[in-house]
């Protein structure tokens, strides 16, 4: 493909989280592109969670009512509440719009996992011409684990268990690599966020890396995990190791939500990936993978 791509940003998103939603703009998309270029990257992906959306709020909010009705099930509720509330039409027009003025950019979104829902996920998000889709488990049942700044939701470590929350994780994760709805297993070891290890994580490693190569799935290379507590990339060097020895494509990413971790650690992410000897990246268009050469 005649794309002049060297690193890619495949995971971008548009609003912090707790920042009520603003319709985007062409010029928000500029800034976008031109912090990546003077960064080292050629090309981007928006990336907006699912679950921001109103027309997903329709048919998906309150999805997590199936769970116990405890005090972490009511910070999930007051959570998609307060985040629920932009147009996805409007995101997917002014994306659009920056594609057809020549911004080196592509049209993307996370998908979070909802079990036994994903064909329902999938048939709607068909409506909309994407380019990429990522796939992303932020929450075992209704808890969300990677909210490291809320005191309570961080307690419930020691409720849920270490191993508990990573053997739910690694299925979650296998049924999302399974469900055919996504492209690419974004923050594959998110789970290891808080910094709490299994006794042996590489059984679980070896599990997620399993799923991607039998699924035909790509997985994100992220720098996200050096600005949280656990302190290293996602995923990890023994999981990307795996990956590369599977023939896992793998995109690279910085997670960055709003402009100020845009590239984030571009230059060591290129190099972590090199490490184990990877030389091509994957691009997307219309959810068709090419390669891209690093």
């Amino acid at each position: 493909m005649p794309y002049d791509v060297i690193v890619l940003d495949y995971h971008l998103h548009l609003w912090p989280h707790g920042q009520r939603d603003k319709n985007p703009t062409l010029d928000q998309l500029h800034e976008y592109c031109k912090l990546a270029e003077e960064n080292g990257i050629n090309e981007i992906a928006i990336t907006e969670h699912l679950f921001r959306f109103t027309q997903v709020d329709r048919f998906m909010g309150g999805f997590f009512k199936q769970y116990p009705d405890t005090a972490i099930r009511a910070i999930m509720e007051r959570y998609w509440a307060d985040h629920a509330r932009a147009d996805l039409d409007t995101y997917v027009e002014v994306a659009l719009a920056a594609k057809d003025a020549g911004f080196p950019i592509v049209l993307g979104m996370e998908v979070d996992y909802y079990p036994g829902r994903m064909d329902e996920v999938s048939e709607f998000l068909a409506g909309y011409p994407f380019d990429v889709l990522l796939g992303s488990v932020h929450w075992l049942g209704a808890w969300p684990f990677d909210h490291i700044s809320d005191a309570v939701v961080m307690a419930e470590w020691d409720n849920f268990g270490v191993e508990n929350a990573w053997q739910q994780y690694t299925s979650a994760l296998e049924e999302l690599a399974a469900c055919d709805a996504v492209d690419v297993l974004a923050h594959p070891d998110l789970v290891k966020v808080a910094g709490h290890f299994p006794k042996v994580p590489e059984e679980f490693y070896d599990r997620m890396a399993e799923a991607a190569r039998d699924c035909g799935i790509s997985a994100e290379v992220s720098s996200a995990g050096l600005r949280k507590p656990v302190g290293e990339s996602y995923p990890a060097p023994y999981l990307l190791r795996k990956f590369y020895q599977y023939g896992v494509p793998i995109t690279t990413a910085s997670d960055s939500h709003g402009l100020a971790d845009v590239a984030y650690k571009a230059a060591e992410i290129k190099s972590y990936v090199q490490s184990v000897g990877y030389t091509s990246l994957s691009g997307f268009r219309s959810r068709q993978s090419y390669t891209v050469e690093i």
